[in-house]
């Protein structure tokens, strides 16, 4: 039943994503460009993302079995966020986006080539 509804969570998302037109890098670097033609499309989808998953963040926090042991901000942290940020806006794209979009074109093709190889990378030197 868990994989099920993992499943249909990642098609709604999925599906969210095509709809508002985030596996655009275009529509991406569009917001990131705060000195050119600015879209803001990318911060309506967030404040409506946010609004879905609060509650259900708060509903859950009371009952999850596991919660996170690691609660700290250190070097590990801001340094994954950086090379996300970087890799983000560099390409356009973040990891969900490119998976539900990984066969439209040879550059999205490899930007989850090498996110997959990062991931290999970076468990093979923190374990």
């Amino acid at each position: 039943m868990t994989a099920i509804l993992a499943a249909v969570a990642g098609i709604v998302f999925a599906v969210g994503l095509i709809i508002s037109d985030m596996i655009s890098p275009s529509r991406i670097m569009g917001f990131l460009d705060v000195t050119g033609p600015w879209d803001g499309t990318l911060a309506f989808v967030m404040a409506g993302a946010i609004g879905v998953y609060a509650p259900i963040a708060r509903i859950a926090k009371h009952r999850l079995r596991y919660a996170p042991t690691q609660t700290a901000i250190d070097k590990r942290l801001v340094a994954g966020a950086a090379i996300f940020g970087v890799g983000w806006g560099l390409s356009g794209y973040c990891p969900g986006p490119a998976l539900v979009s990984v066969g439209s074109t040879i550059e999205t093709g490899l930007f989850v080539a090498a996110m997959i190889a990062g991931i290999a990378i970076a468990r093979r030197f923190t374990r």
